[in-house]
């Protein structure tokens, strides 16, 4: 298998706790596609994934997958007991719902604010911002994570009792408030408390340990 992505890019390091939770590094080759140079919105890597998005998994038969909730649940399924995405219908459906609103209420706007409100990957990338809309998703992103402390006051991890996907999502939301210098909310103490717990988990640790290079 190959995956194409970028080592210090939010997305893609949801993809590789993935891998290193199921232990797969091993079964897979790392193709970089350079974020800061534009590379995914290229016509060669287009050609891969319409939506000029990383990361973005090649099998060995030429089919390929994109998006992180999709190239996880093959993942892993692929390797043992389905311990990221579900074993029961219920388990399932929270954990697709959890990893989704932590999509859209944490990470995606983040990604926004990034790409709107700040230099983003640069004037040969950013070909149109729009400040405003920028600033609106960091507030967003903001209230997701009150909305994501709520919920860790009432239980151990993101989706329920267990290690998921959805905590692997707002992991990655947390690596790109690192890039954009988004805090956690002083007054959000149950997260606070559960990002330090995460940090303790080998997959979790040698991603964050990844410093983003300056472009």
């Amino acid at each position: 298998m190959k995956i194409y992505d970028w080592p210090t890019g939010p997305y893609p390091a949801r993809v590789r706790i993935a891998l290193a939770e199921k232990n797969l590094q091993s079964d897979v080759e790392f193709v970089p596609i350079n974020l800061w140079k534009g590379e995914h919105k290229r016509s060669g890597f287009l050609a891969k994934n319409y939506s000029g998005t990383l990361p973005v998994l090649e099998l060995d038969n030429g089919v390929v997958l994109a998006e992180c909730t999709a190239i996880t649940v093959y993942l892993d399924a692929l390797a043992g007991d389905p311990m990221l995405t579900g074993r029961t219908p219920l388990e399932k459906g929270v954990i697709q719902m959890m990893t989704k609103r932590a999509e859209i209420e944490m990470l995606d706007a983040i990604s926004v604010y990034f790409h709107h409100a700040t230099p983003g990957l640069g004037p040969d990338v950013e070909l149109y911002q729009n400040q405003e809309w920028g600033l609106r998703q960091r507030d967003k992103a903001l209230r997701g994570m009150h909305y994501f402390d709520a919920v860790l006051r009432k239980q151990p991890f993101i989706a329920g009792e267990a290690f998921s996907m959805a905590d692997i999502a707002v992991i990655g939301g947390f690596i790109f408030a690192a890039i954009v210098e988004l805090p956690i909310p002083q007054e959000c103490v149950a997260l606070s408390t559960w990002f330090e717990r995460m940090q303790e988990r080998p997959s979790v640790r040698k991603q964050l340990a990844i410093v983003p290079p300056k472009h």
